[in-house]
């Protein structure tokens, strides 16, 4: 269990890490790491191989944290807050780790990538998401906005955004369970449609799309966004929501090819997505577990595509701080129904989960990653106002 070597190695690995002060704790020893009072433990049950935390520290971490053979004594949110903030010091072998890094971005396999994380179970998602059902950055106009509160307000400030008119048309490409088409389609009765390839995620937005009596309103289909431009139909306003995480770095301009073959001229078309500030690989172990296939895209290569499609930007927000108050929201209805969840998963799972919502909050926090919304309009629209519409 405890290698003295290794032992060694881990310390003087961890050493670099001393931008503050926290205890590196084995069995029989603890060592201090940084220079006064530690603020929390890192708990080892076992050595790690100095070879894994090299060829990819963050994976190296993440599962020992999954198994059990590293725990925190203290607030795992704090400790990741530590650690992310100095990423630049993570090793990452890319070529023994390429199929990881780097894999199929087909139809089929994307389809794949998508159903392993959004078709988990609904009943699951429902236990700590709120009752809108919305799993992307939510809006706190005010400081003590409930969750459900502040997912209204997002999907309210992105409406406004669209300039909608009664008896538009609306493409929502990646529509989750459909909260803001249903919202769209109630408060402007325009027609709306939503694209999605999880299964679940379908089947529960058809159902309330009925609960709602909204069938004359709303429609969902399985569909790639790849199959738009032979759809043969066009929209007034296009919407993506938290989806372009999932097309890859190679796609980009065809994501924004896809859009321009459906969105009508001097049309709205409104990117919500996470960005970073470079063009850089996703987290290791975030793809191997997490997110297979998902790639983070820098501000910068979408702004850059979007003027290929004669897209004109008419706005550029930056809602970083409020993804990190979501996730935080997240992470606590998590551990406030674990013991439903625990009567789905098992404790690999629920490491595994609780490490993911905590370790994308903290990643929001010390600006590892961004949430930026971006809206255009399609060729010069000179019809808007000159102010603000929304």
């Amino acid at each position: 269990m405890f290698d003295k070597l290794e032992e060694k190695a881990m310390v003087h690995f961890f050493n670099k890490f001393d931008k503050n002060p926290f205890l590196l704790k084995f069995k029989d020893n603890q060592y201090l790491v940084g220079k006064g009072e530690p603020t929390f433990v890192v708990d080892f049950k076992k050595t790690i191989p100095i070879m894994d935390l090299l060829n990819s520290t963050s994976i190296a971490l993440g599962e020992a944290y999954m198994n059990g053979d590293l725990t925190i004594e203290g607030n795992l949110y704090d400790a990741l807050i530590h650690f992310l903030g100095q990423m630049d010091k993570f090793s990452l072998n890319e070529t023994l780790l390429d199929k990881i890094i780097h894999p199929s971005n087909s139809k089929e396999s994307q389809e794949k990538q998508v159903q392993s994380h959004y078709d988990i179970g609904n009943d699951f998602y429902k236990l700590w998401l709120d009752e809108t059902m919305s799993y992307s950055c939510a809006y706190f106009k005010n400081e003590d906005d409930t969750l459900y509160q502040a997912q209204v307000n997002k999907v309210d400030y992105i409406l406004s955004k669209l300039y909608l008119k009664e008896g538009m048309s609306l493409l929502d490409i990646g529509c989750g369970w459909g909260f803001l088409l249903i919202e769209a389609a109630k408060k402007y009765k325009v027609k709306g449609t939503g694209i999605t390839l999880s299964r679940e995620q379908y089947k529960e937005f058809k159902s309330r799309i009925q609960k709602e009596h909204l069938e004359d309103y709303l429609t969902v289909e399985l569909m790639d966004y790849r199959d738009l431009p032979k759809w043969g139909k066009t929209f007034d306003r296009v919407v993506s929501v938290g989806m372009l995480e999932h097309v890859g770095r190679e796609n980009y301009q065809l994501f924004n090819d896809c859009v321009n073959a459906v969105l009508k001229d001097n049309g709205l078309y409104l990117l919500h997505f996470i960005s970073q500030l470079k063009e850089m690989e996703t987290d290791s172990w975030m793809k191997k577990y997490i997110f297979p296939g998902g790639v983070i895209p820098s501000l910068r290569e979408i702004v850059s595509s979007m003027g290929n499609n004669d897209f004109h930007i008419l706005d550029i927000e930056n809602l970083r701080r409020h993804y990190e108050k979501t996730l935080l929201c997240w992470a606590d209805n998590f551990h406030n129904h674990l013991d439903k969840i625990s009567g789905m998963f098992d404790e690999k799972f629920i490491r595994m989960w609780d490490l993911y919502l905590n370790a994308c909050a903290a990643n929001f926090h010390v600006g590892g990653i961004d949430l930026h919304q971006i809206l255009v309009t399609k060729g010069v629209n000179n019809e808007l106002p000159l102010t603000r519409w929304y």
